[in-house]
């Protein structure tokens, strides 16, 4: 029996590594992700082999997560029940499609995941790994009637009992997950959605009473919808997330607490550090205000809600999310240029826009005396938009 395991080297992975070897007698194989966790990948390859895995596989996706992945759902301006992000929930297409790929190269037939059977994460690996190959097959030991664990805790003392190396202790037991795009905590007294929480919950983000007390301008320049130099440089995608994580952090922003509703129906409470996709969401709709017809843009936020629903869910290899990538995609054609942010206490503040394709015109617009635009006009133009709410009023009329 050979079983890809998605592996993060966390509490929960570590000690599935050892379960299915004890279980199964499985030749595992790990895969881990670099989506941009930072130092929690130092020595990941060596914990696995070092804990019975046959073979280990660490592969840098950062390009990749952030091109295809975090770009064109920023793209959608998809935000999850008008607060999320949603960092956690675009890694896993990505992790799953590589997953997937590795099962096929290493001629396994399962792959497993640590993913909880409360929890979205399930879903979405499942879901992103069957739309890729409707044949593979999945271990979820939190769903395994063979898994006899209950809590963090009992794999706590597994952990201690089979001397695995985890970072975790029953005293704090959050689960954490870091990417390129953002952190997020879960757990231990972030359970208790009245407790604020702990300082150390401060990953990515400086707390907003310790930010800078000047201000720091920055300039993103867009193409197509997409963010490509940061102040004149250009940055490849990985990057500029990198430094747009480093600029947001600085200043304390993009740091939110939140209760949410999961895929399964459950409420969460969830504290996400998105310091970078912050800034970039602001921006490309600063961008997007000049830029984009009136209608258009209309029609592509009336999607906003669908595409959210689909990325939260597990659905981002779903032909309906294609579809509607097709239609935002051709609504990003004109939105190039560049947009002026100042960073200040947890805030990113538009400070100024232009482009080549604005579609702001000061010649129209303007208060002062202009010789482009008639406004006698606008006597036709409201009375035949009031037309139908003058029919509407005397019909309320009672009858003479």
């Amino acid at each position: 029996m050979k079983v890809i395991l998605a592996y993060s080297g966390g509490l929960d992975t570590s000690c599935i590594l050892t379960w299915l070897q004890e279980k199964y007698n499985a030749e595992v194989i790990t895969y881990c992700a670099d989506v941009g966790q930072a130092e929690e990948l130092d020595g990941i390859d060596a914990k696995a082999l070092a804990c019975g895995a046959k073979k280990s596989y660490v592969e840098d996706l950062t390009e990749e997560f952030a091109r295809e992945y975090i770009f064109p759902m920023f793209q959608a301006n998809a935000i999850y029940e008008n607060m999320y992000l949603l960092g956690t929930s675009i890694a896993r297409p990505l992790i799953s499609k590589h997953l997937v790929e590795v099962a096929k190269k290493e001629g396994a037939e399962y792959i497993c995941h640590g993913a909880t059977g409360k929890g979205n994460d399930q879903i979405r690996f499942e879901l992103s790994a069957y739309a890729l190959n409707p044949a593979i097959k999945f271990i979820a030991p939190w769903r395994s009637s063979d898994w006899t664990f209950k809590s963090r805790t009992d794999l706590i003392q597994y952990a201690q009992e089979r001397k695995i190396p985890v970072n975790v202790t029953a005293k704090k037991p959050y689960s954490m997950d870091r990417n390129l795009l953002h952190i997020s905590f879960e757990g231990g007294v972030l359970e208790d959605p009245w407790v604020e929480s702990p300082r150390e919950c401060h990953v990515m983000t400086t707390p907003v009473e310790d930010a800078p007390n000047t201000p720091e301008y920055i300039t993103i320049s867009f193409e197509k919808g997409n963010p490509v130099a940061l102040d004149g440089k250009a940055l490849s995608p990985a990057n500029m997330m990198r430094e747009l994580n480093r600029l947001g952090g600085k200043h304390g922003i993009g740091r939110i607490d939140i209760v949410e509703t999961r895929f399964t129906g459950m409420k969460d409470r969830g504290v996400y550090e998105t310091p970078g996709g912050t800034i970039l969401f602001h921006a490309h709709r600063a961008m997007e205000s000049i830029t984009m017809d009136r209608e258009v843009m209309s029609a592509r936020d009336s999607l906003i809600d669908k595409y959210a629903n689909m990325v939260y869910n597990g659905f981002w290899f779903s032909p309906e999310r294609e579809f509607l990538q097709a239609a935002i995609t051709e609504s990003q054609k004109n939105v190039t240029g560049d947009v002026r942010c100042k960073l200040y206490k947890g805030n990113c503040y538009i400070v100024g826009r232009r482009s080549p394709y604005t579609l702001y015109d000061p010649e129209v617009v303007t208060f002062e005396a202009d010789d482009v635009y008639n406004q006698q006009d606008a006597t036709g133009f409201i009375k035949l938009n009031a037309l139908r709410l003058r029919i509407a009023a005397n019909a309320k009329k009672p009858n003479a």
